[in-house]
């Protein structure tokens, strides 16, 4: 396992201010990619009542970004939607390992949950 650098905590928050993020299990139900872009790929995930598009920079840091197909996934679901290359991401993947410059790793639940399954 890489060790790393830890970063610092960032500073404390009311717990108010958590419970307002809407985090959720979705199944990743396809990992298109955006030609025109060195980073983006295009989700299309299930949550349940319903399929969102969601883009992540995974280009980088995966040879093949569709070995995530069919994998569950934590996603930040209540984010404003967010106009990206012509189209709308409706949430972002969360992840590790990016932030901290490693090679990120998806989050996932430990065993399968339904899709929509809220984090908390």
């Amino acid at each position: 396992m890489n060790k790393i650098e830890v970063a610092p905590i960032k500073p404390t928050i009311p717990f108010e201010v958590f419970e307002q993020v809407d985090i959720r299990v979705g199944t990743i139900q396809s990992v298109e990619d955006v030609p025109s872009s060195r980073k983006l790929v295009k989700l299309t995930v299930d949550f349940g009542d319903r399929q969102r598009t969601i883009f992540a920079g995974l280009k980088p840091d995966r040879a093949n970004p569709q070995e995530i197909e069919g994998k569950q996934a934590l996603f930040v679901v209540n984010l404003e939607p967010k106009p990206i290359m012509g189209q709308i991401s409706e949430g972002m993947l969360l992840d590790l390992g990016y932030a901290d410059r490693i090679s990120p790793v998806l989050t996932t639940p430990e065993a399968p949950v339904p899709n929509g399954t809220r984090a908390g």
